[in-house]
């Protein structure tokens, strides 16, 4: 398998009584898919469906940055109430959570929704205006089940959306997808 580094985010809620019963399963397979495509797990650094996916990343032996909405570390744990642990590396963002859903989405090369509600819905939209590859995982609750009915109203189209119900196969399609736009921006190695 081509090793390939692509940072993609896993945006979903970080309070997930409203999403399907087995959200926590479901992001734990997308973080491990993510890892075991050699690629780099980017997420809100928060709870919920972020978290599950960083600790499926870890047990599968990948890598994951976590982009805080706090300044600093002690902000992070005692006014946003957010974990440290497992995220790889913290950028602390100092932006609220509007600043740092834009920053976060903004350096991923793709993104997933799974879940989710207003913060979600966010990301999602700044990848969609950002023209970033972007992969719903239906059936998990929340905005990724509203998705589809978003993108395709009164909006530019739905380019560069995956919708799959797998866990499984998200990341592989989304990879996909990468590839695609990467080939069409003529992708270039500094190296040669």
């Amino acid at each position: 398998m081509e090793k390939r580094n692509y940072k993609i985010v896993v945006s979903g809620a970080a309070t997930m009584g409203h999403c399907c019963s087995a959200i926590e399963t479901v992001a734990r397979i997308i973080g491990k898919q993510v890892a075991e495509h050699d690629c780099i797990l980017v997420t809100g650094a928060t709870t919920g469906v972020p978290y599950y996916a960083a600790l499926g990343c870890n047990e599968a032996g990948g890598f994951n940055i976590g982009f805080s909405p706090a300044a600093t570390e002690n902000s992070h744990l005692k006014s946003y109430k957010l974990p440290v642990k497992p995220f790889d590396v913290m950028v602390y963002t100092g932006a609220d959570y509007v600043g740092r859903n834009v920053i976060m989405t903004k350096c991923a090369d793709g993104v997933i929704v799974a879940c989710g509600r207003m913060g979600t819905m966010h990301e999602f939209a700044t990848a969609f205006e950002t023209k970033k590859p972007l992969a719903v995982l239906e059936g998990t609750g929340g905005f990724a089940d509203k998705a589809k009915l978003v993108s395709t109203g009164p909006c530019r189209g739905i380019k560069n959306i995956i919708y799959e119900k797998d866990p499984h196969k998200i990341v592989e399609k989304l990879i996909r997808l990468i590839d695609q736009e990467k080939k069409k921006n003529g992708k270039v190695d500094i190296g040669q």
